[in-house]
């Protein structure tokens, strides 16, 4: 602030006009590949490892082993060295089953026993002929006749049937039994009844419903002669079960099987029952109010030791409600669509926002319109019954109906193929990268899939989505596990350009989660790299070196590499990952895969212009609409000038020249609603070979000048 001028002296005033004028903040590396939990095929932010587990997991049981994908290993050294915003596409195995993930109906009942009804009788005597037994099911009679031989034809169209006497009771019901069972297999008329035995050596007779319900109710069982005929017994005691009325329906944000926790539940916990997955339970309903506390419980918890991780109270099921149960807990469900030009794009259903971490609102079955009088109070008497029950329903609270993840087992990472990257073919993945093609929805300017090699047929795509967009690099791995160091400098031979960058050989990690040592393609440490690089230096430094290319992460690379293994990788355009004595694993290499020797075949050049177009692009963006005039184009000129000089100043730049004036905004240009900007770059090299020259001179000799 300048001193006041209020009487004679000497005035001196600071103005401080230093400040670095900065590129875009908070731009993400964006990774694709399989993990544990998570939305599949909807890219996500995420701005921190203990953010990316809580959403995507991290270890998984396949057979009698535990296994973690490369994704969660390359977004852990992402966050360790530095890494800001990690943009996280979860791949699946092709798109059948997309919207269904594990669901649980919450009842407002209790089931009532399912029962048959039945009846039974002891006869006190043998038939005699034309003795009957007649069985009246509402308004149909069906006779069963006794007669001695020989027995008559069935009258199957009168409902009458004949059956030999027995010479005692016990007989008697013998016989009978077969004639009604024969019946019954012959006349969908007595498809009612199915259950017809008679007691081993008694004359006792059972009948019963052919299904349980209160269907069979009624039905009775007659015996006699002529017009009189004494009822021995009405079949009852069948029973409905109560069809429970599903208040609402919960589902998962995470898909996948391991959702699935609706097995067998033993002392309150439930069998397949995880870290992973979750729980729900009722705890609190009151009817006068009509609200009731929904908790999310871990699902390895048990009913004596309950874990809640999540409590809503006061729910309604009233829509005009504050706290109706779908605003309040959200009920959006992502779901990715193909339009009719073969664009992907993810669709969402539903009308608020997800604010659980763990589960939505799949539907409201039990909807209270106005469950509110005038005067403020629940009209609880007809109502109530449609609140959820207490508890936690008939399975614990638990989910079903998640789908398995993945349809292959190769797991094991050395184990990768072109054709399979942990259980996952190209097709998975270029499913995937159509999505990131929308750079106005999803920011990055790194592009990862560990795993995925020049020689899969997903590396095309990926690297295109780069090309299109111009604003993102991809790292796509060289080779497969146990490749040689030849192999690996011709797989970059069918690929020219520089907004792609390969690097070779694998390298070894250890696993924290799985308490061991795994090998994992190289692009799953680069996206550590880079994050370092930028943090150290900035986006046109060289990501490579000892100063900026170290990976402490790593225990070994899979390949020991000598100078002429470098110089062979490096002449084919592939940065080799090199060990030294002392320093360990370090990236020893930065170019893009274009052939042709220009300044964009280096990463660190490559990516000055990304952080160029993407800082311009936005100053320009604010332009748009805007009175193509002087004072427009200054506005422009303002912001980008001092950019680019802070750019020199961080030895991003040797010189540069922005034009936006009369000369290239003629009145032809601004005709056509044009405004033109040309930009002239001198980016910096680095010192990629650096020659030492020894002169070994005669004593008394004169150094040269």
């Amino acid at each position: 602030m300048g001193e006041k001028i209020l009487s004679p002296g000497v005035f001196q005033n600071e103005s401080d006009q230093s400040l670095v004028q900065r590129g875009i903040e908070g731009t993400a590396t964006a990774i694709v590949g399989p993990t544990v939990l998570g939305q599949p095929l909807v890219p996500t932010y995420v701005t921190s490892y203990s953010e990316y587990v809580q959403k995507f997991g991290e270890t998984f049981k396949s057979g009698s082993y535990y296994y973690e994908y490369l994704t969660s290993l390359a977004a852990k050294d992402f966050f360790q060295n530095g890494g800001q915003t990690l943009l996280v596409t979860r791949v699946i195995s092709g798109s059948t089953g997309l919207s269904t993930y594990a669901s649980s109906s919450v009842t407002s009942g209790e089931s009532v026993g399912l029962g048959f009804a039945t009846g039974s009788s002891v006869l006190a005597a043998a038939f005699t002929d034309n003795t009957e037994a007649r069985i009246t099911y509402g308004s149909s009679t069906f006779r069963f006749i006794a007669s001695g031989d020989p027995i008559p034809s069935n009258d199957v169209d009168g409902n009458v049937y004949f059956f030999s006497t027995g010479s005692s009771a016990a007989g008697t019901v013998t016989n009978l039994v077969a004639s009604i069972n024969s019946a019954i297999s012959s006349s969908a008329a007595l498809s009612s009844i199915n259950i017809v035995k008679a007691v081993a050596n008694t004359s006792t007779l059972i009948l019963s419903g052919s299904t349980a319900g209160t269907y069979a109710n009624g039905i009775t069982f007659a015996t006699g002669s002529g017009v009189s005929f004494s009822t021995q017994f009405t079949l009852g005691g069948g029973t409905n079960i109560s069809t429970l009325s599903t208040s609402f329906e919960l589902e998962t944000l995470a898909w996948g099987d391991q959702m699935n926790n609706s097995g067998s539940m033993s002392a309150g916990a439930l069998s397949s029952g995880s870290a992973v997955n979750v729980r729900w339970e009722i705890t609190s309903v009151n009817t006068g109010s009509g609200t009731f506390n929904l908790a999310i419980r871990q699902g390895n918890d048990n009913n004596a030791q309950p874990n809640y991780i999540e409590t809503w109270p006061n729910l309604s099921l009233d829509p005009s409600q504050p706290n109706y149960i779908s605003r309040v807990i959200g009920d959006l469900k992502p779901v990715y669509k193909v339009d009719t030009d073969s664009r992907p794009y993810i669709d969402y259903t539903g009308s608020y926002a997800n604010a659980s971490q763990y589960i939505r609102v799949k539907s409201v079955n039990n909807v209270q319109i106005d469950s509110v009088d005038n005067n403020g109070n629940y009209k609880s008497a007809s109502l109530a019954s449609g609140l959820p029950a207490l508890g936690s329903g008939s399975i614990g609270g638990a989910f079903q109906g998640g789908l398995a993840a993945t349809t292959a087992t190769q797991l094991m990472n050395e184990a990768i193929l072109s054709t399979n990257v942990q259980g996952f073919t190209a097709a998975d993945y270029i499913t995937a990268f159509g999505l990131l093609s929308n750079k106005d929805e999803y920011q990055f300017n790194v592009l990862l899939a560990p795993g995925v090699t020049l020689d899969n047929g997903a590396a095309d795509d990926m690297i295109s989505v780069c090309e299109n967009r111009g604003d993102a690099i991809a790292i796509v791995d060289c080779k497969t596990y146990g490749e040689t160091v030849t192999s690996a400098a011709n797989a970059a031979a069918g690929q020219s350009s520089n907004y792609a960058a390969t690097y070779w050989p694998w390298i070894q990690l250890y696993s924290s989660n799985l308490g061991k040592a795994v090998w994992a393609p190289a692009s799953t440490v680069m996206g550590g790299v880079l994050a370092f690089n930028d943090q150290v230096g900035a986006e046109w430094f060289a990501p490579a070196g000892l100063n900026r290319g170290g990976v402490p992460s790593v225990l070994r690379a899979e390949r020991k590499l000598s100078q002429n293994d470098r110089d062979t990788l490096y002449n084919g355009n592939v940065n080799p990952l090199a060990t030294f004595p002392g320093e360990g694993v370090v990236v020893f290499g930065q170019k893009t895969l274009q052939r042709k020797a220009t300044a964009l075949d280096r990463v660190n050049v490559r990516r000055l212009l990304i952080s160029l177009k993407g800082f311009i692009g936005q100053v320009a963006n604010n332009l748009v609409f805007e009175q193509n005039t002087n004072v427009t184009r200054n506005r422009f000129l303002a912001q980008v000038n001092p950019y680019m000089e802070s750019v020199v100043q961080r030895q991003g730049l040797y010189a540069y020249k922005v034009v936006m004036d009369d000369t290239n905004n003629t009145a032809d240009v601004i005709d056509r609603n044009q405004l033109v900007g040309q930009i002239y770059i001198q980016p910096t090299k680095t010192a990629e070979f650096i020659i030492l020259n020894y002169n070994i001179l005669p004593t008394g000799a004169t150094f040269p000048a």
